[in-house]
């Protein structure tokens, strides 16, 4: 009985183990490093960036008067949110005649193409940096002493700004069309009820756009620090013999050997501007 306990007690703590041996051998020093400093923002920014779109919810509204007595003033409010699939959204429009009293209507549009790989891409990134911190923190000497390490953080660095640019075009579209379809005063042009001289229509409940204009600035923020980030692991990856021998052979009189002692070179190559050649020196 007692062994089969002390068998599972450390397997318990076998998982807590590993996991306090894996913090412990984490070099946070690494962080004031430049790749690894790189790394946080981009951690940080992704986090950001996919969390001021994806938790994103408005409301937008009108108001309809009726010119009859019979019926009241109509207020109407529509929330809507991530992922923007607008044509989706419905909400009630008030009828003006005696027949019937409200028809469903839904907003125009279909913008979650766009919001959804900018949340995707951003989970992607968070995941990936998360990933190579550990890396970096824990397994330095490794990512140090393998080239290819840098060169695959380089290669998906690329990829990755390349992507978050891509995001940052679509989505900065996507947004000013998604303000365009939930304007009230796109609201009342939808409905049949405003175009005729039954009822007057006035906007109501305007959207307030400010967690998503913060998204589109986080997301060009963070386009530019993994564009940034590209240069660490590139410098890496790249040896630094192969950059002097490549300075060496297209810029010789960088590397020219230091002229002995009592010799000028601009003196002997004639180019001295003296009035006098023979002067001593």
């Amino acid at each position: 009985m007692s062994s089969t306990e002390g068998t599972s007690r450390t397997a318990d703590k076998s998982p807590r183990q590993q996991v306090d041996r894996l913090l412990v051998g984490l070099r946070w020093r690494r962080l004031e490093e430049p790749l690894g400093f790189i790394k946080v923002l981009q951690w940080l920014f992704a986090i950001f960036a996919f969390g001021s779109c994806g938790s994103y919810s408005g409301e937008t509204g009108a108001m309809v008067r009726c010119n009859n007595e019979a019926k009241d003033v109509s207020s109407i409010i529509v929330s809507f949110g991530y992922p923007f699939r607008l044509n989706r959204i419905q909400y009630e429009m008030p009828l003006c005649d005696d027949d019937s009293t409200s028809k469903t209507m839904h907003l125009m549009g279909d913008f979650s193409a766009p919001a959804e790989f900018f949340v995707t891409l951003g989970i992607f990134s968070f995941f990936y940096t998360m990933a190579a911190l550990v890396l970096y923190l824990r397994f330095h000497k490794l990512y140090t002493e393998n080239k290819r390490f840098p060169l695959v953080d380089f290669c998906v660095t690329v990829s990755f700004t390349f992507f978050w640019l891509v995001a940052a075009a679509a989505w900065g579209k996507g947004l000013t069309d998604v303000k365009g379809a939930t304007r009230p005063s796109s609201l009342t042009a939808a409905m049949s009820v405003c175009h005729g001289e039954d009822a007057v229509c006035s906007g109501g409940a305007t959207p307030s756009m400010g967690l998503a204009n913060i998204s589109v600035v986080r997301l060009v923020a963070t386009k530019k620090v993994w564009g940034v980030g590209q240069i660490i692991p590139a410098a890496q990856a790249y040896p630094r013999w192969q950059v002097l021998r490549e300075t060496e052979r297209m810029f010789p009189e960088l590397v020219s050997p230091a002229p002995a002692a009592g010799v000028h070179p601009a003196r002997d190559a004639g180019c001295w501007p003296l009035a006098d050649p023979d002067m001593a020196f």
